[in-house]
């Protein structure tokens, strides 16, 4: 865990379980939290309005990113500015473009530069990362979530790739970095290592916290003993 104090990138809960969400917000090292339409989907939100107010009434001091579903610009513009009233705390999600590959570049310019924190979302190029840095310069402050984890679920390394967005977005001291869908706990040390100011993950990642430090001896013993007392549980038999 003093690993984990040491730490300089902020941690971040994603989820839409309310449940969930409160556990993670009783753990100190949680500064933020991330939700989006599939996983609150997932966990059967059927009112959004009324899930996200009531989440908000619980977490009021952490940034939370609730993201807009209209796939139109004025539809997103209209949502977003609604989402904006929730709470101080809000930022507003956009995707950086809509289904059919419209950007969103100056949508997200228009609602930085009216004070409203965006939380810019799905980005995987560094292209994107470079209109986005542009348009929110000198607006409200933001997030621009690059989500690493996609980006080498196709066989990429995305540390290079998030490197450099650090190094473009400061040229936009008003945005934030966040190193989104990580896909292991070592992704919040590659994110730190390389000056990126967010990560944001679910909480079966960070439930791993615990593990930080553990002596590799005593793990390696735990793993024999999980398999061989699963193989009794399971009546194998040869």
């Amino acid at each position: 865990m003093n690993q984990l104090a040491n730490l300089k990138v902020k941690i971040f809960a994603d989820g839409a379980d309310k449940s969930g969400m409160l556990d993670m917000y009783r753990k100190p090292y949680v500064k933020g939290f991330t939700t989006n339409p599939t996983l609150m989907r997932k966990a059967g939100v059927a009112d959004y309005q009324a899930f996200a107010r009531d989440v908000l009434a619980a977490i009021p001091d952490r940034p939370i990113s609730f993201e807009v579903f209209a796939d139109d610009r004025a539809g997103m513009e209209r949502q977003a500015r609604e989402i904006a009233t929730w709470g101080e705390n809000v930022y507003v999600k956009v995707p950086v473009t809509n289904t059919v590959g419209e950007p969103t570049y100056d949508l997200v310019h228009e609602l930085s530069h009216d004070g409203i924190k965006v939380n810019v979302t799905a980005m995987m190029t560094l292209g994107q990362v470079r209109e986005v840095a542009a348009a929110v310069a000198g607006g409200a402050p933001c997030y621009v979530s690059v989500f690493a984890g996609r980006i080498a679920d196709t066989g990429r390394d995305p540390v290079p790739m998030m490197a450099k967005a650090v190094q473009i977005l400061r040229a936009s001291p008003n945005a934030e970095l966040l190193w989104a869908s990580p896909r292991e706990l070592l992704n919040v040390f590659q994110a730190d290592a390389i000056g990126c100011q967010v990560i944001t993950a679910t909480n079966d990642i960070l439930r791993k916290i615990d593990l930080i430090g553990k002596d590799l001896g005593e793990y390696s013993l735990e793993t024999a003993r999980m398999f061989y007392h699963d193989a009794l549980q399971a009546g194998f038999a040869l």
